[in-house]
């Protein structure tokens, strides 16, 4: 029976991609920070479907916690990977919590990175294999208010494609899966007022989205009519005047305080 390795597993995209994977009779190890969230999940999708569910608590933004994680895993032959831990920060840059950011990038992109890094040879030793990055919409311009974040996704996206690149004809796919604005706790951190783009989907909608996309070994998916046309038909250049169109969208997700820095607030 294939493994599967699913981060960000305890709730929203990620706890998806394991109800759907386990549905295709795939083996789990489910990864997040949240011990009960996890144990809930893996014992609901064991009675469900019969398949064999570990669980890791861990977090990912620990320095060297994903290269460890992916050391610990070897042994089993992974045979999907999906990354699809993250957060977001929102707001002007210098007003973000001291920290946040970095914590930020550590989790939505080096601990990715340590994980192709871990996995990936082992699928390419045994001539098969997936790879699922998890990036954003955000990812396909500069992004005001959301600089540290879009910034990420936008590495996500380009690794995932130079990866895919690589191993086409060596049995890895490798598909980033870049959603809009997605109904998860992804909000929780930044607000709704984030939610910018495309109309909100559904966790089970992105998620289909980019199964059916992989199983096409298709380069990126971006789920949603609304969301692939504005990744698809916004101006690329010049990059100067894209971040200024950008910032008249993004600064919906400005509160009334952060618009207007002298202004105390509420």
């Amino acid at each position: 029976m294939p493994i599967a390795l699913v981060t960000g597993a305890s709730s929203g995209i990620g706890a998806e991609f394991a109800r759907r994977l386990a549905a295709r009779d795939h083996d789990l190890v489910l990864v997040a920070r949240s011990r009960r969230r996890l144990d809930a999940l893996a014992g609901e999708l064991r009675d469900r479907y019969g398949i064999a569910a570990d669980v890791v608590a861990r977090d990912l933004a620990e320095p060297g916690a994903a290269a460890a994680l992916a050391g610990e895993q070897r042994h089993r032959g992974i045979d999907v990977l999906v990354n699809s831990a993250g957060y977001g920060t929102a707001g002007r840059f210098e007003q973000i919590a001291a920290g946040r950011d970095h914590d930020q990038l550590m989790l939505n992109v080096v601990a990715l990175v340590d994980l192709c890094r871990g996995l990936i040879p082992g699928m390419l030793g045994r001539g098969s294999g997936a790879v699922v990055n998890v990036g954003s919409t955000a990812g396909f311009q500069p992004s005001p208010y959301f600089a540290t974040y879009a910034a990420g996704k936008t590495f996500v996206l380009n690794f995932s494609l130079a990866l895919r690149a690589e191993y086409r004809g060596r049995g890895v796919r490798v598909l980033a899966l870049c959603p809009g604005p997605t109904r998860t706790s992804f909000f929780d951190t930044t607000g709704e007022r984030a939610a910018i783009g495309g109309r909100m989907m559904t966790a089970e909608a992105v998620v289909r989205a980019g199964l059916r996309g992989l199983d096409r070994d298709r380069a990126y998916v971006v789920p949603g009519l609304g969301n692939a046309l504005g990744a698809h038909l916004n101006p690329r250049r010049p990059r100067r005047v894209v971040a200024a169109l950008a910032k008249t969208v993004t600064r919906r997700a400005l509160t009334d305080a952060d618009a207007d820095p002298g202004r105390p607030a509420p």
